[in-house]
């Protein structure tokens, strides 16, 4: 029968319920299991897509074309599960699932209530990703024990453990212990409380995980056993990693929790094996060069926001075993203080993709300096669509280029809306989404980034290039590198006289793992590394002479 793990959340948010789940998960890949992982969201939204990302950050799409959480790109960087729209469902995807039935007449005239009806569908999805090619499915509760909101999932998988065996189930509970400094002590009362509440709804943690900025004591861990009810060592402290989260994995099995996991489900295992991981670690405490990389967004001062475009670089930077130090610089900052001030000394310049006309013009000016000054760029979905207005602009001369997002007056409308949206009128979940074929130019950078003819990379976006002005752009020394197989939708546009500038309509960066860099994310740092290098090197000459 498949194990269940369940993960959960108390005292705080942000502790890294996600990326705790993703280690997990890599741990017990790398002792010879099969695992599929799985987000709830408490959430009344039916999908992340219509959600700002100020409060959301990314929005994570996959290959089925699901817009998810971003800890699903946690459980991608971490694992090789397979992820689907099964992999994330909210309150608002089960409440319609139930009230869609309800409609039906499904329910035979019964009053629809939480319990059972509520909480039955919650265990339907928790059952989806159960089967005989299934060892162990970790499943992470969004948000805190406690909130009103996850009260009806903490229902479920108490109940869940009743349905299949609690032998088959484990509870993991992420909680903090936070450091006072005035009192020089760290404090176990906020995870006893939290413990308290869970234990009230009739879910008994299995194995706590203390977030805490100081490694607990052997006294604090006997404690925290003590008052929560588990075992000692099923205690298990999480230092605060201020190099790397990739050091979490190592953290976990170092407290040997992919150990007591086995044991506690019965699980027949090989032996851990993380020498990729380890020689990952590596690249990272020892690199031999260094570049800067302005990331320059409209929600720039939001780390979530481009959360998976920032693990990306860094992935391209252990490919060449580069430190990638990240400039978010925002958008509207290049339009008031302009480009050269602001990117002059980087190594490379990427454009995020984004929505909404607010910073436009910066995202614009900081490529015309990147294709001016020759520096290393990289535009992705609205990234490629500036450039492709830029180049309009400033190259072509066809004054007033834009896309009609922007304004649909323009007389040059380089960027437009793509065919296939022009009669849809709900916001969710109607974009072009999803895994897209492409096929490569034989002479590109992208074909020589890939190493083959044709990809698959997956796309969020309503507005494309602009066909009628394909002749123009590739006259005036645009190359379309990339196209759907059919030659009918642009994805990538390249320019052949200079170092590294490429743009694509896609998103990359949804494909990239520590242990395998995407392509082109690699590319890009390989170019910066190489400018960064020519520039060292004519420094030094200069000072000689």
């Amino acid at each position: 029968m498949t194990k269940h793990i369940f993960v959960t959340g108390g005292v705080v948010s942000s502790l890294g319920k996600g990326l705790t789940s993703a280690s997990i998960g890599m741990l017990l890949e790398n002792r010879g299991l099969r695992v599929r992982m799985q987000k709830l969201d408490p959430y009344i939204n039916v999908d992340p897509g219509t959600m700002s990302p100020y409060q959301h950050g990314e929005v994570y799409v996959l290959d089925d074309g699901s817009e998810t959480d971003l800890d699903l790109g946690h459980y991608e960087r971490f694992t090789n599960s397979p992820l689907t729209r099964d992999s994330n469902y909210t309150t608002g995807q089960i409440y319609l699932a139930v009230i869609n039935k309800e409609r039906r007449g499904e329910f035979l005239g019964q009053t629809v209530q939480v319990i059972p009806h509520i909480t039955n569908e919650i265990k339907h999805v928790l059952g989806k990703l159960a089967g005989d090619d299934v060892d162990v499915v970790i499943t992470e509760i969004g948000g805190t024990v406690g909130d009103i909101e996850s009260q009806p999932f903490l229902e479920a998988i108490r109940q869940y453990a009743l349905d299949v065996g609690k032998e088959n189930c484990v509870y993991i509970h992420l909680t903090l212990v936070p450091y006072l400094k005035a009192a020089g002590e760290l404090k176990t009362k906020p995870t006893q409380h939290s413990v308290g509440l869970l234990r009230q709804i009739g879910i008994q943690p299995d194995v706590l995980i203390c977030r805490t900025e100081r490694l607990l004591s052997h006294d604090e861990r006997a404690k925290i056993a003590l008052f929560c009810n588990v075992p000692i060592e099923a205690v298990i402290d999480e230092k605060d990693k201020e190099f790397s989260i990739y050091e979490v994995p190592m953290s976990l099995s170092d407290n040997r929790l992919d150990e007591l996991i086995i044991r506690k489900l019965g699980l027949e295992a090989g032996p851990l094996d993380l020498t990729d991981w380890r020689e990952l670690l590596d690249r990272l405490h020892h690199p031999r060069h260094r570049v800067r990389i302005a990331v320059v967004g409209k929600y720039a001062e939001h780390h979530d926001a481009y959360k998976s475009i920032y693990e990306a670089l860094g992935h391209g930077g252990i490919d060449h075993r580069a430190e990638v130090h990240i400039e978010r610089i925002h958008s509207e900052a290049v339009e008031k203080q302009g480009a050269e001030t602001l990117l002059s000394e980087v190594d490379g310049i990427l454009v995020p993709g984004g929505f909404g006309e607010r910073g436009i013009e910066g995202k614009v000016q900081a490529i015309q300096f990147a294709r001016q000054q020759g520096i290393p760029f990289f535009g992705i979905c609205l990234g490629m669509q500036c450039a492709v207005i830029e180049f309009g602009r400033h190259v072509i001369g066809l004054d007033g280029a834009q896309s009609t997002e922007f304004d649909k007056k323009t007389p040059h409308p380089v960027i437009c809306l793509l065919d296939e949206q022009k009669n849809i009128v709900d916001m969710g979940g109607t974009m072009r989404l999803g895994a897209q074929p492409a096929a490569l130019a034989p002479d590109s950078k992208a074909r020589e980034c890939y190493g083959r003819d044709d990809v698959s990379e997956r796309h969020r976006h309503r507005y494309e290039f602009n066909n009628d002005y394909r002749r123009s752009f590739v006259e005036a020394g645009m190359s379309f590198a990339g196209t759907s197989p059919d030659g009918g939708l642009v994805e990538i546009v390249e320019l052949a006289d200079h170092p590294w500038f490429v743009a694509v309509q896609f998103h990359p960066e949804f494909k990239s793992q520590p242990t395998r860099p995407h392509p082109l994310f690699a590319g890009f740092i390989g170019a910066a590394v190489q400018r960064r290098e020519q520039r060292s090197g004519q420094a030094e000459k200069a000072e000689r002479v």
